[in-house]
């Protein structure tokens, strides 16, 4: 994601997410946690603000001028994540850190990692029917219309998915999915003070299997991150989230 003014223009809010994802338990213990987030805190100072939730404990940014990042600790997997960062690189060296000590920290081996994984998600503010605008933009006009063109009948659930491997192996696998919000049931009067939802554009990109070594885990990291700047540009930008820009805004 080379320029992320073009990416602004295209969307609302977009978001760079990763996942590792364990097969056995994370300790839980007080000091093993609060060191762990007192290493990040110390490279990223706005991230103190400590919350524990009923399924996991996190470490967010506690200032509304800091960019929005968080680290989170669940019983199977290990979270980070960045919104509207002022460049990838900021967002990549929030999720290499975490990498690089997660596994001192938290006792993690090899065996441990069942898979890692990079989201890039883009919102898109829109009104009206999500649905309706998802299949206008990306499936009006190919042989799949032909079967919903029923008379009368509108759109209520258009949510595209689609995977690929993209290794002969198929260790490592991207999935493409549109995320809609519903509108309210008929008889409910919308709030005219409440803002549109978005609809979600979201790029998984997952290295599944068994690294031989955990420090292997920032470097497979960084493939990832090539794999997925690459898509972006190439496929999502043009392909998804300009049809999607374009369709909403003649729709108001």
């Amino acid at each position: 994601m080379s320029d992320v003014t073009s990416y602004k223009a295209l969307c609302s809010d977009f978001y760079i997410n990763q996942r590792l994802a364990l097969k056995l338990d994370l300790p839980s213990g007080r000091e093993t946690v609060l060191g762990m987030f007192d290493r990040i805190r110390r490279e990223f100072p706005s991230m103190r603000r400590f919350r524990r939730y009923s399924n996991e404990l996190a470490l967010e940014a506690d200032s509304p001028d800091a960019v929005q990042q968080w680290l989170s600790l669940r019983r199977l997997s290990i979270r980070s994540g960045v919104v509207n960062p002022p460049t990838p690189r900021v967002a990549y060296r929030l999720h290499e850190l975490v990498l690089e000590t997660a596994p001192y920290f938290l006792s993690i081996s090899p065996l441990d990692v069942d898979y890692l994984e990079l989201l890039f998600g883009f919102d898109l503010i829109a009104s009206g029917n999500h649905d309706a605008i998802v299949f206008d933009a990306l499936i009006a006009g190919s042989p799949l219309a032909g079967m919903l063109a029923v008379r009368g009948a509108t759109p209520s659930d258009c949510q595209p998915t689609f995977g690929l491997n993209l290794t002969d192996n198929h260790d490592t696998q991207a999935l493409f999915q549109v995320r809609t919000r519903p509108p309210g049931p008929p008889e409910q009067t919308p709030d005219p003070e409440a803002p549109p939802h978005p609809i979600s554009v979201l790029l998984f990109i997952r290295k599944m299997g068994v690294p031989g070594d955990v420090k292997e885990l920032a470097g497979t990291l960084k493939s990832l991150m090539k794999v997925g700047d690459e898509l972006v540009a190439s496929r999502v930008a043009p392909f998804v989230l300009k049809p999607l820009r374009e369709v909403s805004a003649s729709s108001h």
